[in-house]
């Protein structure tokens, strides 16, 4: 096995606002990702405002589609203050969201609520351990659609987009799923 790279299952959804009892106020961690364009690439700073700690880490994301639904392998290396400063010259497509963490039926949620260009976007995200729970799992209530396999919600597709494109996907999202729903006899 490869241990440049690690496996991440996760399930993702579109969600309205925070599920209870979250709310803005909720701790939260501050993120900002900077894409390199043409690469696989991301520099992701963290700021936690509570303790105002920041941390960076550079980051490759390979897509990849696994029985159908869509994965991702990263790998990561984690920057001290000298070392992000070195890479600073990339920052500029820059996606900023705010991740607040919620637990559901025995599952830890990662909730990003988008910033900028993206206000309104909200995405509810869920880590598995094997592909058999990942490929089972059922939206929590408070998902509005399931995205996982929708590649237009990955952060390096996501940080050319202004929320006008973000409306017109979820109306596709929308059209799809209704069109998959078979009427009752």
């Amino acid at each position: 096995m490869n241990k440049m790279f690690r496996k991440e299952l996760r399930r993702k959804f579109l969600i309205e606002t925070l599920p209870e009892p979250l709310t803005r106020a909720s701790h939260h961690l501050q993120i900002f990702d900077n894409y390199i364009a043409g690469t696989r690439i991301r520099i992701r700073s963290v700021r936690d405002p509570q303790s105002k700690q920041w941390s960076w880490i550079l980051q490759q994301r390979i897509p990849l589609e696994i029985g159908g639904l869509l994965q991702l392998k990263i790998s990561e290396m984690h920057l001290d203050e000298a070392e992000h400063l070195v890479f600073s010259i990339f920052e500029g497509n820059e996606l900023r969201k705010n991740r607040y963490f919620h637990e559901y039926d025995g599952r830890s949620f990662l909730i990003d609520m988008y910033l900028g260009e993206l206000w309104g976007l909200n995405i509810a995200s869920v880590e598995f351990d094997d592909e058999v729970s990942f490929a089972d799992h059922q939206p929590p209530p408070f998902a509005v659609f399931d995205i996982t396999n929708d590649p237009f919600f990955l952060g390096d597709e996501l940080v050319t987009k202004k929320f006008e494109d973000v409306r017109n996907e979820v109306a596709a999202v929308a059209d799809r799923s209704l069109g998959s729903i078979e009427p009752a006899e």
